[in-house]
């Protein structure tokens, strides 16, 4: 039977009505992250259904006294609504353990690149000075020129000059993006890198490689890529750390970038205007010997939106980039990239789809 007009109307405004509240969803992670609720379920593996109190019995640093059972278990049930957690039934008692999603929060027990987990960066976009740009995303419509959201709540200042002056904000960035990036460059070096897109790579450049993390990572996995090129503002790589036949250098990609048989960029692009992105891309076009590759891995917007989680997550990334780093910053579909591209000279273009994210975008000289 169909539903009435009546039914519509009810279904409509119960749906803005979870809208409108969303921000419990985030808020509530952010809270089961700091008091580090995940890692006292997952107890080394046993992820044992606990209820409310014998979770907070297990917390690390131990909760006060006063701590409240029941509004953690407010917070467990609404996250068990985002399979966050499990909710098991028990006699009355309503217990938790972590779903597979929720796993993504701990830790995991790769030696190698020393345990990494999406807490951070759960963390990171949680901060009082990113929320504080959120009321004033409108700004960003009204005003796209001028500063974005974030700068105008936080004294002018952008999100890269806060990162750079705040060393407790800038280690967290780096310990979310570590979390993000180490589960993508797996896939890529296992996709990519195995199906022969490294070969006949003698040395790589990272453009804004940070700490030259992904660097290591690709030169552990392919010895017969001897050189490493960490390039990012001489601020940052001023203290990175050192790794065999990894070279730090310090510049300014708007100016030139350093040579090599390919080019290697993870979410760099997205947070430039379409101008600026076009002279990153020119750059790297003149930094390349003929046949030369740039490696770029960035979000990529479907032509059509739809309802699926992919799209969901890539939209809200998208509104991430335009309300704290620039306003005219932002994701761009595959069709954009390959335009950009082929403005900067680069005649052959490819998008590759492996990560359920990140897309790498190949622009071969």
């Amino acid at each position: 039977m169909a539903a009435t007009g009546g039914e519509i109307k009810k279904s409509a405004r119960l749906a803005m009505m979870e809208i409108s509240n969303m921000l419990s969803v985030p808020m509530a992670l952010n809270a089961i992250v700091r008091l580090n609720v995940p890692e006292a379920i997952w107890q080394s593996g046993s992820n044992s259904p606990l209820t409310a109190a014998e979770i907070l019995a297990r917390l690390n640093p131990p909760p006060p006294s006063s701590a409240s059972p029941s509004n953690l278990q407010r917070l467990l049930r609404l996250l068990s609504s985002h399979n966050v957690f499990s909710e098991h039934l028990d006699g009355g008692h309503r217990r938790y353990n972590l779903t597979e999603i929720g796993r993504t929060l701990v830790a995991d027990d790769d030696e190698a690149n020393g345990g990494v987990s999406y807490a951070p960066y759960v963390l990171q976009h949680h901060q009082d000075a990113l929320v504080r740009a959120w009321p004033r995303l409108h700004e960003a419509i009204l005003d796209p020129d001028g500063p974005e959201p974030f700068s105008r709540a936080n004294g002018g200042v952008s999100a890269y000059a806060y990162y750079g002056g705040d060393d407790a904000a800038n280690d967290l960035m780096r310990r979310a993006m570590w979390g993000v990036s180490v589960p993508f460059m797996e896939a890529f070096l296992d996709e990519y890198g195995l199906a022969g897109g490294l070969e006949g790579v003698g040395t790589i450049v990272d453009v804004g490689g940070s700490s030259g993390a992904c660097l290591q990572m690709i030169m552990r996995r392919f010895p017969a890529v001897k050189t490493g090129i960490n390039f990012d503002l001489p601020e940052v790589v001023s203290g990175a750390p050192e790794f065999p036949g990894i070279i730090h250098v310090g510049g300014d990609m708007f100016k030139s970038i350093p040579s090599g048989d390919a080019i290697f960029m993870k979410w760099v692009l997205t947070t430039w205007t379409d101008e600026e992105c076009g002279l990153i891309l020119k750059n790297c076009y003149n930094a390349l010997p003929a046949g030369g590759k740039l490696i770029a891995c960035e979000p990529v917007l479907p032509e059509e939106t739809d309802s699926s989680r992919r799209t969901r997550a890539l939209l809200e990334g998208d509104i991430f980039v335009m309300t704290i780093y620039r306003s005219q910053g932002k994701e761009r579909t595959e069709e954009e990239f390959k335009q950009l591209g082929c403005s900067a000279g680069f005649p052959n273009f490819r998008a590759l789809y492996f990560d359920p994210f990140y897309t790498v975008l190949e622009f071969q000289k």
